[in-house]
């Protein structure tokens, strides 16, 4: 398989913010926002795999910024690393001001996709070939941050978990 760049998988979903997905002081439900930024993720983990794919975990979400009702709310995704048969995704989630239409990043978030066949059993998944430097970043960090979810899982000895010691050596 050819490896593929992060922009062959982008992703961008845009919508407003309807009362219906708001919290009684009008700000957009957390549960809202996840399920925007599953839909995101997983076409872009769709786009590099060419395959079906399954939601393995929701790795990191930060919510920074409050999302009020109205809002133009644009979720950007990407497959930030492959491995095996898995895809970390990363997103970033941005708001328009409704005055200037200045964008402004509200929140993040990193997913991990699996490839599977029509069985439900994983498939491999062409790497990543980074470009820009955000990208490269992005990259990188994905094996720490791999190689930390498979320590605290229990499924990767500390020792062997290269990448996490370099930080520290």
């Amino acid at each position: 398989m050819e490896p593929k760049t992060p922009a062959e998988s982008r992703t961008i979903i845009t919508d407003l913010v309807l009362p219906s997905e708001t919290n009684p002081i009008g700000n957009m439900f957390g549960g809202e926002l996840l399920a925007r930024m599953d839909r995101a993720a997983s076409i872009a983990a769709r786009r590099h795999s060419r395959r079906i794919v399954v939601t393995a975990s929701v790795n990191h979400v930060a919510f920074n910024k409050m999302i009020p009702l109205g809002s133009v709310v644009t979720v950007e995704a990407h497959v930030s690393r492959a491995f095996k048969s898995s895809m970390e995704v990363f997103m970033d989630v941005w708001i328009e001001d409704r005055e200037s239409g200045m964008r402004s990043k509200a929140n993040e978030g990193i997913y991990t996709f699996v490839a599977v066949d029509e069985m439900g059993s994983p498939v491999p998944v062409p790497e990543i070939s980074p470009e820009t430097s955000l990208e490269k970043e992005r990259f990188d960090g994905a094996l720490r941050r791999r190689q930390l979810s498979l320590v605290l899982a229990g499924k990767l000895a500390p020792q062997d978990a290269t990448e996490l010691k370099a930080l520290f050596t």
